[in-house]
């Protein structure tokens, strides 16, 4: 992974950037309404930000190149963004991004990260289990989940293709 650090406040357009860019990949696969969403809103980010839950991973100039936001649902870490620019992909990245969320959650004493994404996706459901998470069934998902897959379904995304996920931290 590229080196990885807390956001800075003057960085925030640019992490709006690598969120836009990161759509690209959803046009190719037909799911333009997904491709056109708009970025997290700047005070969403900065809020983040100078909370220390906006991680940036950066590049030899210490540009960004990735991104994770971490928000707290029902007593975990939540990932409620992960973005890696498209040019940066597959270089194992974003899973460092999770596994930094991660030993900060467990320093945090936070028992596990969560996350929403599409089951469906190759680059979000089968990806986050190839990165230790789980999908959460039923009763398994907690009521802030159960919020923000409805809050999801509210802005047009399918909640047959949506998901919850788990995974704990030691």
């Amino acid at each position: 992974m590229e080196r990885s650090r807390t956001a800075r406040a003057d960085e925030v357009t640019e992490v709006q950037r690598i969120e836009v860019a990161s759509g690209i990949p959803f046009r190719e696969i037909g799911m333009t309404d997904v491709a056109d969403m708009p970025p997290l809103p700047l005070d969403v980010l900065a809020a983040a930000q100078g909370a220390g839950r906006l991680r940036v991973a950066v590049d030899a100039a210490d540009r960004p190149v990735a991104f994770a936001v971490v928000d707290l649902v029902d007593g975990c870490a939540h990932v409620q963004q992960l973005s890696v620019d498209p040019a940066y992909a597959r270089r194992g990245i974003g899973r460092g991004l999770l596994d930094e969320v991660a030993g900060w959650a467990a320093g945090a004493g936070l028992p596990a990260l969560t996350l929403t994404t599409f089951r469906s996706v190759p680059w979000n459901g089968p990806y986050y289990a190839r990165c230790g998470f789980q999908e959460l069934t039923g009763a398994e998902v907690t009521p802030g989940l159960a919020a923000l897959l409805a809050a999801e379904a509210a802005l047009g995304l399918d909640p047959a293709d949506r998901i919850a996920m788990r995974r704990p931290v030691s």
